[in-house]
Order: C-alpha cells, then sequence, then structure tokens
C-alpha cells in the first residue's frame, strides 16, 4: 500500500463490496485505474457485488449501460440509486395507488412508477423531492401548497451540492432546503447517510452488514451512512475526500486507500 493507505477491515471475513461510483470507479467520463483488476478479483473469490449512488435521476437501466460500458458486469438487482430506494420506502409505507407530487427527473418517476404509484398534483398525498434540473418557482409553490396542506414530505436524498466540469453546482438538498424554509416541514430523506440504501443493498445481495463492506469517496454520505448500517468501510482518495480531511475528520473509515489498486493489494494480502 501507499504511504495514504491504512486499513482495519477484516478482509478474509467479507463478501460483499457496495460501491459508490462516481469517485470510486471512474471521475467525470475517465474510468479509473485498477477497476477491471479489482472486478477480476471479486469475481474469483466470490464477492457479492452492490452498487449505491444518490442520484435519482438516471435510471437502473441506464446504470447497467453505463457500468457495462466500462467493462464492469451489473445486473439490475445490484443497482441502487436513492429513487430506487425512495420507492422501496414507499412501497412499505403506502398503498400502491397513493396520488403523488413528484419534484425529479426520470430515475425517481419510472421507480416510482414501477410500484404503481400515480402522480396526481390535485389530490396528492405525498411530495417526492428529488434532483430536478428543470426546477421551476412553479413546481416549489405547488410542492409547498401540498405540504402546508398536510402532506408527507419526503427527499431522496440531501446532497446539497455536486461537482460539475464548471464547478459546484445545487443539489436536490438545496431544493429540500428551500421546501423547508417555506413549509417549516422537515423532509424524511432516504439516501446516503441514512440508512434505508444500505439495507437495500444488503438484502438484495443476501449478506449481513459485519460481511460488507463499503467502498465510497465521500466521508459525510458513503462512510457515515455505511458506519451507521453497519458495515465496514473503505475510503478513496480518488475522488472528493483529500488525505488532509481523510486524516482531520470526525468520520474515520475502517480504511483508507489512495485508490483501488491499493485496496486490491491489501485485500488480497489478508487472505
Amino acid at each position: 500500500m501507499t504511504q495514504t493507505s491504512r486499513s482495519l477491515i477484516p478482509f478474509a471475513s467479507i463478501r460483499a463490496a457496495v460501491f459508490d461510483m462516481d469517485g470510486v470507479l471512474w471521475r467525470a467520463a475517465t474510468l479509473l485505474p485498477g477497476v477491471a483488476e479489482f472486478f477480476a478479483f471479486l469475481q474469483q473469490h466470490d464477492i457479492q457485488i452492490a452498487f449505491a449512488t444518490n442520484n435519482s435521476t438516471s435510471t437502473v437501466e441506464a446504470y447497467v449501460k453505463k457500468l457495462s460500458g466500462y467493462g464492469i458486469p451489473a445486473e439490475p438487482h445490484q443497482i441502487i440509486t436513492s429513487a430506487v430506494a425512495t420507492a422501496n420506502y414507499m412501497h412499505h409505507h403506502y398503498p400502491a395507488a397513493t396520488p403523488l407530487y413528484i419534484i425529479g427527473e426520470t430515475g425517481i418517476r419510472q421507480a416510482l412508477a414501477e410500484y404503481g404509484f400515480v402522480v396526481d398534483p390535485d389530490q396528492a398525498q405525498v411530495v417526492i423531492v428529488g434532483m430536478d434540473r428543470e426546477l421551476t418557482y412553479a413546481k416549489m409553490q405547488v410542492a409547498t401548497l401540498l405540504i402546508g396542506r398536510g402532506a408527507a414530505f419526503i427527499g431522496t436524498n440531501g446532497d446539497r451540492s455536486f461537482p460539475i466540469p464548471e464547478g459546484i453546482a445545487p443539489g436536490s438538498g438545496s431544493i429540500l432546503a428551500a421546501i423547508e424554509a417555506a413549509t417549516d416541514v422537515a423532509p424524511i430523506v432516504i439516501g446516503k447517510p441514512e440508512t434505508a440504501m444500505f439495507d437495500v443493498a444488503l438484502e438484495r445481495i443476501g449478506v449481513t452488514p459485519e460481511q460488507a463492506v463499503m467502498i465510497g469517496d465521500r466521508l459525510e454520505t458513503d462512510i457515515l451512512g455505511a458506519q451507521r448500517a453497519g458495515l465496514y468501510t473503505a475510503l478513496m482518495l480518488t475522488g472528493v475526500t483529500s488525505p488532509e480531511l481523510a486524516a482531520s475528520s470526525e468520520i474515520q473509515a475502517n480504511g483508507v486507500f489512495a485508490a483501488l489498486p491499493d485496496l486490491l493489494v491489501a485485500w488480497e494480502a489478508a487472505l
């Protein structure tokens, strides 16, 4: 391992890996080093795989296609977006025909429709808010009025910002914050660092929390959320977290690695 890597993960007992994607497998449109070798190792050792992302805009099918394009094998059941986790939450808490109002893009709309939920702004009993790059004042006004009349308020994830080539852009958490400010009602938030996404991932791949490691690049979402859910955590320094922040943060991962090849070296050495 490099000098930026350290680990206290019991790799010999790990049976599953849950991956964040951007900053771990790729950065922008560039595949990060060591991805092919790492997935070959996981397959060789029968390690179960899931992918967990706070992105609610893309569909599961789009992620399967993107992963495949990078040479990463993935099946639809392995992809857990915040939209998928939100739809799963709704399925367990509301009847299928419950009318909704949605601020969000294709990913969240499709995930909810697959469970039989319908969009009806006039009768909506639940307001679902995710990232929406076509957000308007009118949309926020409808959401505010519905919540004021008693509709439940649910957010796909609380990420206030995310990186784009030009810099930092507002995320779904910024939309949630605006509606909360208008209504004085805090949303139920589903995505990382809440545990719902991890619960869905573990159920789908059939392992217990202590048999799994979360591989992510964000301390406040990937690492904190996985810790809350009982998983081991591996922080990758190929994304948004610097070595300095990794060392000084109150959130400490079980392992810190400069890149996937360093994680592979540590895992192989423990077997």
